[in-house]
């Protein structure tokens, strides 16, 4: 071809059904580790803010969506509303997710920081199992087993006193803060859950920059209302809870960014079964700046719970697999 110094056919760039090799092999799922270290720093200095509320959080982590998501929606020429068949999709993907947001923070500051984080990792079989209420796609008995372990580390987590007795050991606080902040884990799992199922229903019609936009939106007007409502609106007391707050923002944006990135470079199935670096990064940061040992309790229900979203996360990659060979046939 004239650029390979008249190597033979096999050894040229050009020749026929030859594949170029990836600039980086795994850079994708060191993206998704990247982001999942973010996103549990995020949650670490939410742990260390003291006297600010969750929704006071998250309205400021909406500003610094909205200041840079805004330069994505003008040039992409999105517009500010959307094709107007999809706007109350798009309100519903938005106050859903700005409501698992405000529900995770607040799990956060209540319980455990890698008890919320196992509980969060429960959505990919909420998702199978809304996906098939509401779109009727495939649910096998491989699903509802996966949704059994769920729940079962859910359980182990919470420890209900009915089952565990009234003594309960490792949790934050009194158990009513530690039910509660269950309860706000859960319901933020499955408003997430929604969110994905949601935008699964609009596809590819919406631009995920305009999406991201009502997220941060309503999100935004949301969180507002509701600190007026409860009168929480307060400004940090020291500099120290400022500049977590900033950083809360810009974590979570960042990991955000390198979570999509590595969506784009790498198949769904890896980045969802290294994502659970997550749980990891959430027992380290707890027990080395915390100083909160999590019980064999937690530990159990955390790998009944990885065991399923991974389980969930392969089956699903097997089946894209298997549906793209036959296309190719």
């Amino acid at each position: 071809c004239g650029c390979c110094s008249g190597m033979s056919w096999p050894c040229c760039c050009k020749a026929p059904e030859t594949k170029k090799k990836a600039a980086c092999p795994g850079l994708g799922l060191f993206y998704t580790i990247l982001s999942a270290f973010l996103f549990s720093l995020a949650s670490l200095f939410l742990k260390k803010i003291q006297d600010v509320h969750s929704v006071e959080v998250s309205a400021i982590r909406c500003v610094f969506q909205m200041a840079f998501v805004l330069p994505g929606v003008i040039y992409y020429k999105t517009g500010f509303l959307g094709p107007k068949g999809k706007r109350i999709f798009l309100f519903f993907r938005g106050f859903l997710g700005s409501a698992a947001m405000v529900l995770l923070y607040y799990a956060y500051q209540v319980m455990p920081l890698a008890d919320a984080t196992v509980i969060t990792f429960t959505s990919p079989v909420f998702t199978s199992l809304l996906a098939w209420i509401f779109l009727k796609e495939k649910y096998s008995l491989w699903d509802l087993l996966f949704t059994l372990f769920a729940l079962t580390g859910v359980i182990l987590i919470a420890r209900p006193p009915f089952l565990f007795g009234s003594r309960v050991a490792g949790i934050e606080g009194n158990y009513t803060d530690h039910l509660k902040g269950t309860i706000a884990a859960i319901t933020s799992t499955l408003s997430s859950a929604s969110t994905l199922v949601i935008l699964r229903k609009v596809g590819k019609s919406v631009h995920y920059v305009l999406s991201i936009w009502y997220y941060a939106v309503i999100g935004l007007i949301g969180c507002v209302i509701a600190l007026f409502v409860l009168n929480e609106w307060r400004l940090p007391h020291c500099g120290r809870d400022r500049v977590f707050l900033i950083s809360i923002g810009l974590l979570g944006l960042g990991g955000q960014i390198f979570l999509t990135k590595a969506l784009q470079i790498e198949k769904a199935g890896p980045v969802s079964i290294m994502k659970t670096m997550d749980v990891v990064f959430a027992f380290i940061l707890q027990v080395l700046f915390l100083n909160h040992l999590p019980t064999w309790w937690t530990v159990g229900g955390a790998l009944c719970v990885v065991a399923s979203s991974s389980g969930t996360a392969i089956r699903k990659w097997r089946h894209s697999v298997r549906k793209a060979k036959q296309r190719e046939i």
